[in-house]
Formats: structure tokens, sequence, C-alpha cells
């Protein structure tokens, strides 16, 4: 156990390292070309890259924690977390993209939000005690988060980010494990 935790946790650590190397390489070049920019064929780079890339040292600093938490919570309690990520990863850009006001979107906090979302609405569908720990976990430790879904977050916070992240992963969760738990045992 506690070496499959270590071994979690390194995993995650490797992941969020990308956005700190992001952030290093962005003080050498300029990355703007890489942000997400809503309905733009140049923005949809931003789908794939927006998670990596940070404003300022305190922009990553203040997602840095709550994605290595969360991470660490989505690992421990889904074995196919990595393809989970990926969803999450890929469907909160999309709707960012499509449906997001104009300006460039950054960081990594959609994904915080999906993640947070999906661990919540997991523990709904699957009920398992691991699950459901994760899921009171997050509102206990990240409930000032929930402030951040609203347009009162502050015009440079991308509010419809976080919202549109939120609803990715609940869905997503909603979607995965609802034909999980709907396909009868045999």
């Amino acid at each position: 156990m506690i070496r499959k935790l270590w071994s979690d946790l390194w995993q995650v650590l490797a992941f969020t390292g990308l956005l700190w190397l992001a952030w290093v390489v962005g003080k050498v070049i300029d990355l703007t070309p890489l942000t997400l920019q809503p309905r733009t064929p140049v923005g949809l780079v931003g789908v794939a890259t927006m998670p990596l890339l940070h404003q300022d040292l305190n922009h990553i600093l203040g997602n840095t924690i709550p994605l290595t938490a969360l991470l660490l919570m989505l690992q421990t309690t889904q074995k196919h977390w990595p393809r989970i990520l990926a969803g999450l990863w890929l469907s909160s850009g999309s709707l960012v993209w499509l449906f997001s006001r104009n300006g460039q979107h950054m960081g990594a906090s959609t994904l915080i939000y999906a993640l947070a979302a999906w661990l919540i609405t997991a523990a709904f569908h699957e009920r398992r005690p691991l699950a459901i720990a994760a899921a009171v976990l997050v509102p206990v430790l990240f409930g000032p988060l929930f402030w951040g879904l609203f347009p009162t977050a502050g015009s440079h916070v991308s509010w419809e980010g976080h919202a549109l992240g939120a609803t990715a992963g609940a869905g997503l969760a909603r979607i995965a494990l609802h034909r999980k738990t709907a396909t009868p045992n045999t």
C-alpha cells in the first residue's frame, strides 16, 4: 500500500512538473500563441496546451497544490485514471473553446474543477468507501474554490473555464460510471 502511494505520488509530481517546465520555458520563449482562444482556429491548440500554461508565479503556485491533491485522489480511487485525466483535459478544454468569452485562457484551474467534479460525481455512482472519502475531502480541502464558478471571481479569472471544467467533470463521470454501473454483472 505504501509502495503504491509512493509510486502514485511520483507519477503525479512528474505530471505537475510539466506545468513548471512549461512555466520555465515560458520565461525564455513566448508561449502566448499556445493559449486557448475561443472559437478561433489558432486557439484550438490551446485545448491541449491550456492546462500547462500559467501567467505568473502566483498563478502556477495557486494551481499546483490543488492539482496535485486532486490527481492523487483520482489516482487512488480510479483504476483507469490516465484515461479519465485525458478525457477531462480534452472535454473541459473543448467546452472552454466552444463557450467561453473571447480572450486568452490559460492555466490548470479548468482541469482542477473538472477533477473535483469527477470525484464528487463518481462517489454518487460508485458508492465505494474510497470514492466517498475522496468526494468528502474535495469540499473540505477546496471549499473556497466554489466561488471561482461565478463571474464575481474577477475579470482576470476565467470563471466560465471553471464552470465548464466542472461541467465536463460531472458529465464525463456520469456518462462513464452510469454505463459501468448499468451493465449487468455476468
